[in-house]
């Protein structure tokens, strides 16, 4: 995905991907000579009550981190210093992002398989989930989640 120029009036604010259910939301920000402000709102921006958050940071830039799809948790995620790129897949489709300006945050539902990757030496990765850590919410093989992914949609 290429740079979002936020001075043009003619970008939406949530970009729909072709991967099912995933979303780039350009978050409203507010500039003045006292700095930047970038705000997402849970409800508005953020389609879920936040049970947990957490960064990952210190990425070498030549390693994978996620790899893996949940069954029922749903993530939002925020490159909230320098800049990442995210896969994602539903099975069908696959498409990749560029996480690069603290305003842009891509929502994953369940049931999306993800990677992150190309972290910048600052990069940053802010995620918000809608449930606490359950290990058992994850699928960690890419053949398993696609026989999951199939036997749903049956």
């Amino acid at each position: 995905m290429s740079a979002i120029s936020l001075s043009d009036p003619s970008v939406p604010r949530v970009i729909e991907s072709q991967v099912r259910g995933v979303r780039l939301h350009v978050l409203r920000e507010v500039r003045d000579a006292r700095g930047d402000l970038c705000a997402a709102e849970i409800g508005r921006d953020v389609p879920f009550p936040v049970r947990r958050s957490f960064l990952v940071y210190n990425v070498p830039s030549a390693e994978m981190r996620g790899e893996h799809a949940h069954r029922r948790c749903a993530q939002f995620l925020m490159a909230v210093r320098g800049s990442l790129r995210v896969a994602v897949d539903d099975g069908v489709a696959r498409e990749e992002f560029s996480l690069h300006q603290p305003n842009l945050g891509l929502y994953l539902p369940p049931m999306v398989w993800a990677a992150q990757y190309r972290y910048s030496a600052d990069g940053t990765l802010l995620v918000l989930a809608s449930d606490p850590y359950d290990p058992a919410d994850y699928i960690r093989d890419y053949a398993e989640f696609l026989q999951a992914v199939c036997a749903r949609s049956i």
